[in-house]
């Protein structure tokens, strides 16, 4: 049996008083496509920045290819995040770049490219996000749609094999978020990626997953397929997926 892409071992994290991870369980398999959700303050984003080493666990292992992360100095952790692309939530663009820079941005900072290179992978970049046309813009200038396909189109600048999404569709309309979320496919299929996204959309996370893992009490409490996610006896998974339904 192959080893997974990304493990989470017994992680738990807490800041002073209130724990937010209680001993988190989660593998996710190369090539594989793992949404996780949970309510507002649930912990999903904390533990998506413990798959990155934004943070470190309190106790816990966190395991990439076989690596135990937070066994990495700073300049092995810096080497080893190039195997990651993250495409933060609302786009995290960098308001005085316009949105060639913006790509350009990652690429110009590994300092392994001609400039022409750069060019070329900023261009096909930006067309794997249907954003072809766009390099001048601001983000100023951009929709919020617009804004989230320029952070996917900067996260995957380096081809990356690991792709994270942070609420890649909060506070966008039904038609944009499907337009979001057929992209989001679109870039695990032709990068060959593995992909973890962070949501409480929950029409977006049966689009979108091979498995869904719900996040509640700072731990995973179900993690099954799209299919058999809906049917899961548990009443809070039940009144989450309703509630989100009658949301949308």
């Amino acid at each position: 049996m192959s080893q997974p892409k990304i493990e989470l071992r017994g992680v738990k994290k807490s800041f002073d008083d209130k724990v937010v991870l209680n001993g988190v369980d989660l593998t996710v398999e190369e090539g594989e496509a793992v949404v996780i959700i949970g309510g507002s303050g649930s912990g999903k984003s904390v533990l998506l920045k413990h798959i990155i080493r934004l943070l470190r666990p309190d106790a816990g292992q966190v395991v990439i290819d076989g690596v135990d992360i937070n066994q990495l100095d700073f300049r092995e952790i810096t080497e080893f995040r190039r195997r990651f692309g993250m495409a933060f939530q609302e786009g995290a663009l960098f308001d005085s770049m316009t949105v060639w820079e913006n790509v350009a941005f990652p690429l110009q900072r590994s300092r392994r490219f001609k400039a022409r290179q750069i060019r070329e992978r900023v261009t096909e970049c930006l067309a794997m996000v249907d954003l072809e046309g766009a390099e001048e813009k601001m983000p100023s200038e951009l929709s919020g749609g617009m804004r989230r396909r320029v952070g996917f189109a900067r996260a995957i600048a380096l081809e990356p094999k690991i792709l994270l999404f942070d609420e890649p569709t909060t506070g966008l309309d039904p038609v944009i978020k499907k337009t979001i979320d057929d992209i989001i496919l679109h870039l695990k299929d032709s990068l060959h990626s593995t992909t973890v996204t962070i949501t409480h959309d929950m029409a977006s996370a049966f689009r979108i997953a091979d498995r869904i893992a719900m996040l509640h009490d700072g731990k995973i409490i179900a993690a099954a397929s799209p299919e058999e996610f809906r049917s899961v006896d548990n009443p809070y998974i039940q009144e989450f997926i309703s509630g989100a339904q009658i949301e949308h």
